[in-house]
């Protein structure tokens, strides 16, 4: 999968993951403090933030598996740097980078924009609900409390990882960091 990628492209992926690994540590502890208050449903309101560098790295990078394998790294970051769950985590992280992964497949990785870019925090977020119905006990929970959780996941997806990440890429875009990746090409390639 790896093949035809730059060896910048795969620092990049690896410095993405690395910094979003340790994002989603420090908002795992946010919706633990949450959801102390509110109950699990808190952790859905926040659950787009664990999407993110699925969608950032493919922005940038524009290639098969730049979705799926930067979240799985994060996830393994995520582990090394003490999250609890250990290394089921890294199971859920592929769930997650394969949901994203499904958004680009379906564009034959040909489309990056804002919509697709919403479609992959939400595809991911249904990839990792359906993940997490099966393994964290949701059938116990009344099925209106399961279908608002699910919306709000979706949600979060959408504005979180999809339209927030899409802000993110175009901030960094902006600064002239990325010139030497495809999103850069794609840009000027359209503007001529």
């Amino acid at each position: 999968m790896l093949a035809n990628w730059k060896l910048k492209e795969v620092v990049l992926m690896s410095l993405l993951a690395v910094v979003f690994g340790i994002i989603y540590l420090v908002f795992l502890h946010v919706g633990n403090i949450w959801s102390s208050l509110i109950g699990p449903i808190a952790y859905e309101w926040i659950f787009g933030v664990w999407f993110l560098v699925s969608i950032v790295a493919m922005a940038i990078i524009r290639k098969p598996g730049a979705a799926v394998i930067p979240e799985v790294m994060a996830a393994a970051i995520e582990v090394l740097l003490g999250n609890a769950v250990g290394p089921r985590l890294i199971l859920t992280g592929l769930v997650q980078g394969l949901g994203a992964e499904a958004a680009f497949a379906i564009t034959r990785y040909r489309r990056f924009d804002m919509p697709v870019l919403i479609l992959a925090g939400v595809l991911a977020s249904v990839f990792s609900f359906g993940y997490g119905y099966l393994l964290g006990g949701f059938s116990a929970l009344s099925p209106w409390y399961v279908l608002l959780m699910l919306g709000i996941r979706i949600l979060s997806g959408a504005v979180i990882a999809g339209y927030g990440g899409g802000l993110l890429v175009n901030g960094l875009y902006a600064t002239g960091s990325l010139r030497g990746y495809a999103i850069a090409r794609q840009k000027r390639d359209v503007r001529v």
